[in-house]
């Protein structure tokens, strides 16, 4: 059964791999504009995200649109969108599975149950920590491969917000904290794997015949 100093971390790293999975999601820094080449002109910059691109100027003002449709949007910000949802909806319930059965919670009173309901809690939180990095990963791959593409323009090219390294520490925290919990929250194999037998000394020794 794992300790409760363990689940104690495993769930600071949920709760930071949470607030990393929303950050990740509502913030549109998934892209931004690459100053490379002839493309100089720094007084406006773009930025896009799952949900809204921006254009900043450099006094500071911000202006965003929405998508105009779900349609017209490339396959890999699709899924982006579904994954990085279900994975904050996965990882907040796992948390709060994980303090239903947490050594340190008296939700549960059942100690045979509470490793069981610890182990679930720790493969959601892992479920979650995948789900986070694959849309991020697929965005970076896309991103460098039409960075280094010759036939897109300079002032087309973008770089690697801050969403994708943000989404990478929330998934690593989430792994971290998913495998924590699996390691720990092993059941026990209980008390009925084999029976003790006593015997006593007279019992053992052989009897003699005194005449």
């Amino acid at each position: 059964m794992a300790s409760k100093g363990v689940q104690i971390v495993c769930v600071a790293l949920g709760v930071l791999g949470l607030i990393g999975v929303i950050v990740c999601c509502a913030v549109p820094r998934w892209r931004v504009s690459s100053f490379i080449g002839s493309n100089i002109v720094t007084a406006q910059s773009s930025q896009g995200g799952l949900w809204t691109t921006c254009v900043v100027q450099s006094t500071g003002q911000q202006q965003c649109k929405n998508y105009d449709s779900l349609l017209v949007l490339p396959s890999d910000l699709q899924a982006a969108r579904a994954m990085t949802i279900i994975s904050a909806m996965l990882s907040g319930l796992a948390l709060l599975i994980l303090f239903c059965g947490a050594e340190f919670t008296t939700c549960i009173e059942n100690e045979d149950a509470k490793p069981k309901i610890s182990l679930v809690a720790g493969i959601g939180l892992l479920l979650a920590g995948l789900l986070v990095i694959i849309p991020v990963s697929w965005s970076a791959h896309n991103i460098v491969q039409e960075f280094n593409n010759p036939l897109v323009a300079s002032t087309q090219k973008y770089e690697m917000g801050a969403c994708i390294f943000i989404g990478w520490a929330a998934g690593v925290l989430l792994l971290i904290a998913g495998g924590l919990l699996c390691c720990f929250s092993r059941p026990g194999s209980g008390s009925s794997g084999g029976t003790a037998k006593y015997y006593s000394n007279s019992a053992s020794a052989p009897n003699k015949n005194y005449v």
